[in-house]
């Protein structure tokens, strides 16, 4: 308790020496003024028999019933307010100015005690101004979050970024003033409200792919079975003994029952010639009959195939596709164009081939193949 006692004397001790102190009209403070002098200021300095200097610091005392115009940094160097200054701007703002006071002359302590206390006045205007200012920023940032979540919550069909993903507490959500970040901790409604459902969102949507995928995977499953099934009975009815032989050991490759199916499907053109896809070939025949390319070797990367449908049909075209159709009035018949071109040099390209493709459905495969025409042109 004596302990107790005798610190709390000290301290009342100690705040009475501070105030006494404080309250001492009579004693003064040493305080560094800085200031700049322009070049007529620097001038009028040497000739008053100064340095001359850009850069002036005088020590002056400063009364404490004026210590408000002093501060103080964390070394303990007291300065006398000239810097940041601060001004109005032609609106009427206060504006903060990171300098010190310019003169054309030496000025006198009076003067700078007057910048001091004018600096002083402005400061505390410039931080109600910016106190003002950043409120105002707040709460149109606060309207604006208000709005793009308001927007959002009422939309079941927007999503929050999905990287990082969403989470109960935090979440990014795309607007027409950029990404922005929602925090459920820190937001306002119905801004807060935004990560928990924009969680929700992405776990249902989550959980709809997963079905999706599953029912997409079960479908697949079902068709593979499917296949494997007619390939069994086209197997067994039409197959050569010798494949028949492997399939039941388990050996048969699929594309060779598909193969040996479009042979049998494809039967009645069977006389026709297939269409070749030789445009290597043909590439290398091109260049080769060009003097400055006729050591060129060319490979399948220096080939550049676009096939499309053909839009316009010449009269023996059009006669060859009817023949078909005839021949396989199941199948689809379409006549194929396709344009060869060297990739290193796209002006380079060779005459247009034509082809006529077939595709027929058989059970759950569509076969295809395509045929060489009689003359191309």
């Amino acid at each position: 308790m004596e302990t107790v006692t005798a610190f709390v004397q000290r301290q009342e001790a100690s705040i009475a020496s501070v105030a006494t102190a404080t309250l001492d009209a009579n004693r003064t403070l040493a305080v560094t003024a800085t200031y700049l002098l322009s070049e007529e200021g620097r001038k009028a300095s040497l000739l008053a028999g100064g340095d001359g200097r850009a850069v002036q610091e005088l020590a002056v005392e400063v009364p404490t019933n004026r210590l408000h115009l002093v501060s103080v940094d964390a070394n303990g160097v007291a300065r006398l307010k000239l810097r940041p200054r601060y001004q109005l701007d032609g609106e009427q703002r206060v504006v903060r100015i990171d300098s010190a006071p310019t003169y054309d002359a030496p000025p006198e302590v009076d003067d700078l005690f007057r910048e001091a206390a004018r600096n002083h006045q402005l400061e505390r205007a410039y931080q109600t101004q910016r106190s003002a200012t950043k409120s105002k920023r707040r709460e149109a940032d606060q309207e604006r979050r208000a709005a793009v979540a308001q927007v959002f919550l009422s939309d079941p069909t927007q999503r929050a970024i999905a990287h990082p993903p969403p989470t109960p507490k935090r979440c990014y959500i795309t607007s027409e003033h950029g990404r922005m970040l929602f925090d459920a901790s820190t937001d306002l409604a119905p801004a807060r409200e935004v990560p928990l459902e924009a969680h929700r969102r992405f776990r249902a949507d989550l959980r709809a792919r997963r079905e999706r995928n599953q029912q997409e995977r079960g479908a697949q499953l079902a068709l593979h079975e499917e296949k494997k099934r007619v390939i069994a009975e086209w197997i067994a009815a039409f197959g050569s003994p010798e494949q028949q032989s492997r399939y039941a050991a388990g050996v048969l490759p699929l594309e060779e029952a598909i193969e040996a199916m479009t042979d049998r499907a494809f039967v009645a053109l069977e006389d026709r010639p297939r269409y070749a896809h030789d445009g290597v070939a043909h590439l290398q025949a091109c260049l080769r009959r060009s003097p400055e390319h006729a050591d060129l070797i060319v490979t399948r990367d220096d080939l550049v195939v676009t096939s499309a449908n053909a839009e316009k049909m010449t009269a023996g075209q059009w006669a060859l596709v009817n023949e078909v159709q005839r021949l396989m009035p199941e199948a689809t018949v379409t006549l194929r164009v396709h344009k060869l071109a060297w990739k290193r040099d796209l002006q380079v390209a060779l005459p247009t081939i034509f082809g006529v493709l077939v595709t027929q459905r058989v059970g759950p495969f569509t076969l295809r193949r395509e045929y060489s025409l009689p003359e191309q042109s």
